[in-house]
């Protein structure tokens, strides 16, 4: 079995990413959020809701022993929250992270400049690369509802490609490094479809 956290598991992402993960019969899911009564359970035998707020490092520390990979999908206070993620896996020993942040905030994207509203998205992954931790953070372009077809994957220090992402292509991208043991550990990934 492989246990997966989910973090933020209202997020349209996450929400998306769920079932996927559901279709390997070898994955087991805690889907952590702030009110646990926005989500239907889809899998009462695979899939336990947890209450809380990942702010709470104690509430973390509680729900991350037995867990093999944490996928934080979050808005918000993004450094405030990558801080209590990271302190919290590493008092539990927890070392497998794949962390969403956006498109942009290394000023890869050719022709575009977002400022200031990246800033916690940029803060976020400058604390989850800082970390000892086995991450990966993904910076995906605007999401659409297209089909699952390959990715278009730009590293740290290349020029973003594309501009788009369908929700069902990086959701299958993240399941994959989630179940895939070692890949693209220590990476940061621009992620598009077109």
């Amino acid at each position: 079995m492989t246990r997966i956290l989910i973090l933020g598991a209202n997020g349209q992402l996450a929400r998306h990413t769920t079932p996927v993960f559901l279709q390997h019969p070898q994955v087991q899911l805690t889907l952590f959020l702030r009110r646990a009564q926005r989500l239907a359970n889809p899998d009462p035998a695979r899939v336990n809701l947890v209450e809380g707020d990942v702010t709470d490092r104690a509430a973390l520390e509680a729900v991350m022993p037995g867990h093999d990979v944490v996928y934080a999908n979050l808005a918000g206070d993004l450094p405030r929250q990558a801080r209590t993620i990271i302190a919290a896996m590493q008092a539990t020993g927890l070392k497998r992270l794949i962390f969403i942040s956006s498109m942009g905030i290394y000023g890869e994207v050719p022709g575009e400049r977002y400022r200031s509203v990246l800033d916690p998205y940029r803060d976020a992954a400058a604390l989850v690369e800082a970390s000892d931790l086995d991450y990966t953070v993904l910076r995906p372009g605007w999401f659409h509802r297209g089909p699952a077809v390959p990715c278009r994957i730009t590293r740290k220090g290349e020029p973003f490609q594309g501009h788009d992402v369908s929700l069902a292509s990086l959701s299958r991208l993240i399941v994959d490094l989630a179940l895939t043991p070692g890949r693209e550990v220590r990476s940061s990934l621009g992620v598009s479809t077109s």
